[in-house]
């Protein structure tokens, strides 16, 4: 330590209470970094005990890159450049986890031999909020929907890139201006009704309304408004997000406008149309109709008999009662049935009829109009044969699951029960295991709630491969305290089965390595190059033998082996103890011809 040093920092007991009751932290230091005293709020930021933290050096509370940029200013602090300085840097608690504090180093040139003076004030959540608040940011730029915000009289505070894009009007046009000038003229009153609801606290969801853009264009948008409320529940502004759905609206008027005209044109050709006579019981009907049942013109015996002949067996008791139904309320029925063509074919049909009542109030005609749903029927059964074959591969995916469960939890559970059979047996042993047995109970407790997020991969499909691996990634590290540092430099849209094997393959190496390589951080990387997809996972933790391990009882490398293998992929696994561990991962990618020859 460089000589005895005459310490009178706490000659008062008035400046040792405060020293002790103060809630920011506060350590003594030699000139050398080394501390003498702490106080108990930094003992409490850290985790540690006074002990505990007096054995260690300045540098060793945080992270190197943190580490290095304090001590630069130390020294300059030493060499009396400076007599004091300030930063915000991470601390490592004792769990590992780390914190932010706002550090504040001052020299104390009184004592005989100069020491110094750290107050670390914790900043940790200020720290949340600031990213939180640049994420959220960045999201609300990034949106590709219009989002904007303003007073409670309707004067707009922010404007993003979005509705630049959708209204034309650049930021600083818009910010400042009243949200009325979106309004069209024919619309007078709409948004005043929109903030009087807004004002009540109520919320605008889904609005379909027409704005106009700074080119006076008109656009048909959905918005959603909400209140901004601050502390105490109070509204004081207003959000709103709004998305352009002109061409939706577009897109349903055709469709409804084509709809019309088949309907018209089905209607003016007559196409499939009955006329049955109640009274002469002679049925009338139109070459298309019966080439609905496989007749040629002419060819329909024009009785209700002939009509029912023509009718499946199976269906013919139905329409015949149905058709009573109809004369007896003179109510219109729709339905559908199978008819038997000449050559044995089987078809569908959908009529709809109705009775017309003569003057006497008795039914006389029934008329309707019959249509061929084959296709649709086919369709239909089509479909359904498809919902057995995903309901198959959901077994599958269960057995799956299943094996999973059984190769790794149940095996875990059943070594246990084995350990609670020999505590059983030997009771003595029970005060000197149970510490043990409750960490093995709670490590499978946890395995199975990751099991339950790991298996489930509907985000490749919602958010694309990328954004789907980047986002577990995300959960990850939240989920076990490892920091995953994600970066791709993929683009366009990879197959859902090849980001599926990716992600497989990534759960099983960043599990690994969160449970047995002691490393905090972990890399994952995806790169792009023409017909092929690259992934490598690096961590700088305690690193195995490869060799050993596949040779060994555990699944984990062997299945991420045949996973790659069955996309026709290639892994290699370099690892050394102590020396962290690569996993490369490639996998080809199919061209778009191959992708059209494969779906069709």
């Amino acid at each position: 330590m460089g000589g005895a040093i005459p310490i009178r920092v706490f000659d008062s007991q008035l400046f040792q209470d405060v020293f002790n009751a103060s809630p920011i932290g506060i350590v003594v230091e030699t000139l050398e970094g080394q501390p003498l005293f702490v106080n108990p709020a930094f003992c409490s930021f850290l985790g540690f005990s006074a002990a505990e933290l007096l054995s260690k050096h300045c540098v060793d509370f945080s992270p190197p890159e943190d580490a290095e940029q304090d001590w630069k200013l130390f020294q300059q602090l030493r060499a009396g450049s400076i007599d004091h300085y300030q930063l915000e840097k991470r601390y490592f608690r004792r769990d590992g986890s780390l914190v932010w504090g706002r550090l504040i180093i001052s020299l104390l040139k009184s004592q005989p031999s100069p020491l110094v003076l750290a107050m670390v004030e914790d900043i940790t959540e200020k720290k949340k909020a600031e990213e939180a608040l640049i994420r959220q940011a960045a999201v609300i730029e990034s949106s590709h929907d219009a989002i904007a915000s303003g007073t409670l009289d309707g004067i707009i505070v922010s404007w993003n890139a979005g509705a630049e894009r959708l209204y034309g009007y650049t930021e600083a046009e818009a910010i400042g201006k009243p949200i009325t000038m979106l309004v069209p003229p024919e619309l007078p009153d709409e948004e005043q009704k929109i903030l009087d609801t807004l004002r009540t606290g109520g919320q605008i969801e889904h609005f379909e309304t027409v704005r106009v853009t700074k080119a006076g264009k008109k656009i048909n948008v959905s918005l959603t408004i909400s209140p901004i409320k601050d502390s105490t529940g109070k509204t004081v502004g207003i959000s709103g997000i709004a998305r352009d759905i002109t061409g939706q609206k577009r897109a349903e008027e055709a469709l409804r406008a084509s709809e019309e005209r088949l309907r018209l044109a089905q209607w003016a050709a007559r196409i499939g149309t009955f006329d049955l006579n109640l009274r002469t019981g002679v049925d009338i009907w139109t070459p298309e109709t019966e080439a609905l049942y496989g007749l040629p013109p002419g060819g329909f015996g024009g009785t209700q008999t002939a009509f029912e002949n023509l009718i499946h067996p199976d269906d013919r008791e139905r329409i015949a009662a149905l058709t009573q139904e109809m004369i007896r309320t003179g109510q219109p029925v729709e339905e559908e049935w199978r008819v038997v063509w000449p050559d044995g074919s089987v078809h569908w049909v959908a009529g709809r009829g109705q009775a017309v009542i003569d003057e006497s109030g008795e039914p006389a005609r029934l008329l309707g109009v019959n249509l061929d749903v084959t296709e649709r029927k086919q369709a239909a059964e089509a479909l359904s044969v498809m919902t057995r074959k995903l309901i198959e591969a959901q077994e599958q995916e269960r057995a799956r699951i299943g094996r999973e469960l059984h190769d790794d939890i149940n095996q875990r559970l059943a070594m246990l029960a084995v350990e609670l059979e020999q505590l059983q047996n030997d009771p003595s042993l029970v005060q000197q295991r149970v510490s043990d047995l409750r960490k093995q109970t709670a490590e499978i407790s946890n395995d199975v709630q990751a099991l339950s997020h790991d298996l489930h991969s509907s985000k490749l499909e919602y958010l694309g491969v990328v954004a789907g691996i980047k986002s577990w990634c995300k959960e990850f590290s939240k989920r076990q305290g490892m920091e995953v540092d994600f970066k791709s430099d993929a683009h366009g849209v990879l197959p859902v089965e090849v980001g599926r094997t990716l992600l497989r393959v990534l759960q099983e190496a960043l599990h690994n390595a969160s449970k047995h390589s002691g490393a905090r951080r972990a890399a994952v990387q995806l790169e792009a190059t023409p017909g092929e997809i690259h992934m490598i996972v690096r961590d700088l933790g305690r690193g195995f033998n490869v060799e050993a391990a596949l040779q060994g009882t555990g699944l984990g490398l062997i299945s991420m082996r045949e996973r790659v293998r069955l996309v026709n992929g290639t892994i290699t696994i370099d690892s050394e103890p102590m020396r962290g561990t690569s996993i490369h991962v490639r996998v080809p990618i199919p061209s778009e011809q191959d992708s059209e020859r494969a779906a069709g």
